[in-house]
């Protein structure tokens, strides 16, 4: 299963401007607040968790939240992510692989799922 998503930096640049602190709080949680200090690592997130919820079938929703996907970095720096337990027994989710990239003013991401085996 595979997901990708492209988000303008100046698309989040102008959503951090109306919303702030709050609005990052609607798709990001606490510790990817803490990571997310410029607005091309907000961009690469939100990609990321639009990319995981599209490798999943589902887009952003009911089935699939913002706060369901955990960004984190490995100690050389690399995006992870994980599922919450809720979504990952629910689509039988074994592993899960993230690249983010950003560059002329857009971030994109790539989500890689592999389901568990019968």
């Amino acid at each position: 299963m595979i997901g990708i998503d492209l988000v303008s930096i100046e698309r989040i640049e102008a959503f951090i401007a109306k919303h702030g602190q709050r609005g990052l709080e609607r798709f990001l949680l606490p510790e990817e607040i803490l990571l997310a200090n410029k607005p091309e690592t907000i961009a690469g997130f939100w990609a990321a968790k639009e990319a995981c919820s599209k490798a999943l079938g589902t887009g952003i929703g009911a089935e699939v939240g913002f706060h369901d996907i955990r960004l984190f970095k490995n100690p050389k720096g690399a995006p992870l992510l994980e599922l919450s337990p809720r979504v990952k027994d629910r689509f039988e989710i074994d592993s899960c692989a993230l690249s983010i990239t950003h560059d002329k003013g857009f971030a994109i991401a790539v989500v890689a799922m592999e389901k568990r085996r019968a």
